[in-house]
């Protein structure tokens, strides 16, 4: 097996990000020996959000998928992006004009919008503001009101499963678990919510952060990917979710959609 290559790859998206992800592992996934290390910004629909994600990018330059309707915020990054040399690819775009020219219409005439406007749109923004709202320990009372809770240690992919369940219409939230710090009290106190704890390997944990640092350019060596520290770290977490009770699901080898499955499992479940 020859040497891995890593590479930045900055998905940006006016949604949650669901097909920029999709279409990005199955690129990737025609390489051996390839590691994206993926920056994911989604519901990007301000230009002060988009100058946070010109800041990341800037940070650890590679390459940019986007899928941003509107026009002004779609220049901004591709001018930012091509002073840069930064390749930039719109993923929608050409499948957007094909059908455009097969149909003889427009897109912008009835078919730009994602969403239809209905009640099951609406009901999936509000879950999906509420899991942004509750997103790595924030808001921890709001949490009452959640239909899952998911607790784990860093990099367990906590918030990005928490966006895709918000965009299926669950009230997700999520709990971190920090190395010396005891989990919040509501964990003991919430009736409604189902809390979901996540294991990983520290092999896979160990990759991952390494990755992290990568993609930040951060070269020192802390507990973050000390070997002993993170096996402390996933057998603490692994014994918290034995002592509570809490059904488990192993995310070492599962993609945000696999995980998210497994969850609408366990949620049906447990509402039954």
């Amino acid at each position: 097996m020859g040497l891995c290559i890593y590479y930045n790859i900055h998905l940006v998206s006016d949604a949650t990000g669901e097909t920029l992800n999709a279409v990005m592992r199955a690129a990737s996934a025609q390489f051996s020996n390839v590691q994206p290390l993926e920056h994911n910004y989604y519901l990007v629909r301000s230009e002060r959000q988009l100058a946070r994600v010109i800041d990341e990018i800037e940070g650890a330059p590679g390459v940019v998928w986007y899928t941003i309707a509107n026009e002004e915020l779609r220049a901004q990054l591709i001018s930012f992006c091509r002073k840069r040399g930064i390749p930039t690819l719109p993923v929608l775009d050409q499948a957007v004009h094909m059908l455009s020219r097969h149909l003889g219409m427009s897109a912008n005439d009835s078919t730009a919008s994602q969403h239809r406007l209905d009640t099951n749109y609406f009901d999936r923004m509000e879950a999906l503001n509420f899991s942004l709202a509750h997103d790595d320990g924030q808001n921890v009372e709001g949490l009452r009101e959640a239909d899952v809770i998911l607790v784990g240690i860093s990099r367990t992919s906590k918030t990005p499963t928490c966006v895709y369940l918000g965009n299926r219409g669950v009230r997700a939230g999520n709990i971190p678990l920090v190395p010396g710090v005891p989990p919040p009290a509501i964990l003991d106190e919430v009736t409604r919510p189902l809390i979901i704890g996540l294991k990983i390997s520290p092999e896979r944990l160990m990759q991952i952060r390494q990755q992290r640092l990568l993609a930040l350019n951060e070269h020192a060596q802390t507990d973050y990917v000390d070997e002993r520290a993170i096996r402390a770290e996933c057998t603490d977490a692994a014994r918290l979710y034995q002592s509570k009770n809490w059904p488990i699901i192993d995310v070492s080898r599962r993609s945000v959609e696999e995980t998210a499955a497994a969850i609408f499992n366990k949620l049906n479940e447990y509402r039954k």
